[in-house]
């Protein structure tokens, strides 16, 4: 018996992602890993992130792809193109195509859930808040919510830095928006990121890949 759709949300739910082509995702997983495994690794992570974001009660859900879309891409998302530019840029742009509530989250952390997003996507997700913040535990962030998604409250934001987590929410807190937090997560950047990640979800694709691959380089 096929699972019931997940309720219609009130949120959009946007996944900013590159198509996992080798030798452009993922680089700092090489090595150990081969550019042509970890672009593995990337599908699965983004496969696993796409599928349960499927599951999740949304408005509307939004691929943003630097890239093409592949075998990895479901039915049920509207895919768009990433602009041009800095990382800042590319999600200022993707919250500027939103006309209402929006989140948005990466494909680095494939061990996501829906109790894990639950909060940030109940019909009430709204109420009294303004932005919702999901640290990186390398100090950057994996979930960015905004109830009126202006681009300016990203746009110039450093990123991939220690402080990257700080300043947007910085950013945020000082546009006066009230803002609640999701867990922190770990990030898939390096091999040992990977195990981590890996045992954390140990059902996922991106379980299952990274098993495969270690059990060949041990034979």
């Amino acid at each position: 018996m096929s699972k019931p759709a997940p309720c219609p949300g009130v949120t959009a739910l946007l996944v900013i992602a590159k198509e996992p082509v080798p030798g452009r995702v993922k680089t700092r997983l090489t090595p150990p890993f081969s550019p042509v495994e970890a672009a593995e690794l990337a599908t699965a992570a983004l496969e696993d992130t796409l599928r349960t974001v499927l599951t999740l009660p949304a408005r509307r859900r939004v691929l943003v792809l630097d890239g093409h879309p592949g075998p990895w891409t479901p039915s049920g998302f509207d895919v768009l193109p990433q602009c041009a530019g800095t990382l800042d840029e590319r999600i200022a742009a993707a919250f500027g195509t939103c006309s209402g509530p929006a989140l948005l989250i990466g494909m680095d952390t494939p061990q996501i859930t829906s109790a894990l997003l639950a909060p940030a996507l109940a019909q009430d997700a709204w109420d009294g808040c303004d932005a919702w913040f999901g640290p990186a535990e390398d100090g950057g962030f994996w979930a960015l919510g905004l109830a009126v998604p202006d681009p300016g409250l990203v746009r110039g934001v450093p990123m991939s830095r220690p402080d990257t987590g700080a300043i947007q929410r910085a950013r945020l807190t000082d546009a006066g928006l009230t803002v609640r937090d999701l867990p922190p997560l770990r990030d898939v950047d390096t091999a040992e990121d990977a195990r981590y990640v890996a045992g954390a979800a140990p059902h996922g694709a991106f379980s299952a890949t990274l098993g495969r691959l270690e059990r060949a380089v041990a034979r």
